[in-house]
């Protein structure tokens, strides 16, 4: 499966539009990461805990859209747009949002 944020790819001809297709990852964060991102967050420097809690559900998101557009017959999704959003009380979740239009390309 094809994932762009462009809206066509050169030298490809979109043969059929499918929709929009969407995927979404919430992770909760837990109290270890929680501390020791206060701790950096105080000393200063990336919190690596939180970037890999980024990333896990940045996967995530790509993989249930593209699963979706796969079913819908599509083999890649153009103008896909991620959203990062901190949810619940406090921020204690992060919610990462995949969303883009699902094509069949020749």
């Amino acid at each position: 499966m094809l994932v762009t944020t462009t809206p066509s790819i050169e030298g490809k001809k979109i043969g059929e539009y499918y929709g929009l297709v969407s995927g979404e990852a919430i992770m909760g964060a837990n109290l270890f990461k929680d501390l020791f991102a206060s701790i950096t967050d105080i000393v200063g420097g990336r919190s690596g805990a939180y970037e890999k809690e980024l990333r896990t559900a940045k996967d995530i998101a790509i993989a249930e859209m593209c699963q979706q557009a796969q079913t819908m017959g599509a083999n890649a999704v153009l103008a896909v747009d991620l959203d990062y959003e901190t949810i619940g009380k406090g921020g204690s979740m992060l919610m990462v949002t995949a969303c883009g239009t699902a094509v069949k390309i020749s």
